[in-house]
């Protein structure tokens, strides 16, 4: 019996990702956020909280003990070796669970699945999929998004865009692209024009 078929959704920070994860969900394909899977990984009490403690100190922790998100932030966006610590500890995790995920999906009732990851380019991970989908949108879009939705300044939100590949590179790198500049009705007929192709 053959597998589910594994899909990457990638792209890069603020391009419409979890968006269009949530379409795919509401089409019927089942999907995963690696996003919620790495919370997992550093969550109150968890082995790679106490790494990330280890190897950041305590000021990335906040007075109840659990992680504090933009403390780390300004550490690992500011400094590519600390960014590259974080993900060592957080990615094995993440792909063991996304793996795991993978492999409880039943091939004779789903075809295909989708797995929402962002660095997957970054992080070497695309060998693990049979395709992958990337969002993508105008960088100055990116910018103007990032500062919007997690309220950091245009300087901290160009240092976050930098320490992605550049969102050009992810397009090429794709089977799939889908452009999230325009309205939610145009970035849904993307949406339903790659579940076609991959169905």
């Amino acid at each position: 019996m053959p597998d589910v078929r594994r899909i990457g959704l990638t792209g890069g920070i603020a391009t419409g990702k979890s968006y269009v994860r949530a379409r795919f969900e509401s089409l019927g394909v089942p999907t995963i956020d690696a996003d919620l899977l790495a919370r997992e990984a550093v969550a109150p009490g968890s082995e790679g909280l106490a790494a990330v403690a280890r190897r950041f100190g305590s000021g990335v922790l906040d007075s109840a003990g659990a992680l504090d998100r933009q403390a780390l932030a300004r550490i690992v966006f500011a400094d590519p070796a600390a960014r590259r610590d974080l993900e060592g500890i957080v990615h094995p995790f993440v792909r063991r669970r996304a793996d795991e995920w993978f492999r409880s999906l039943d091939p004779k009732r789903v075809p295909f699945a989708v797995a929402d990851i962002p660095l997957l380019f970054e992080t070497g991970g695309q060998g693990a999929y049979d395709a992958v989908v990337v969002t993508a949108c105008d960088p100055e879009e990116q910018v103007r998004r990032i500062v919007a939705r997690d309220r950091v300044s245009e300087s901290e939100a160009r240092q976050r865009l930098a320490a992605q590949l550049p969102i050009d590179e992810k397009v090429l790198r794709g089977d799939f692209v889908i452009r999230t500049d325009g309205t939610h009705e145009e970035t849904d007929r993307q949406v339903r024009d790659v579940l076609a192709r991959l169905s």
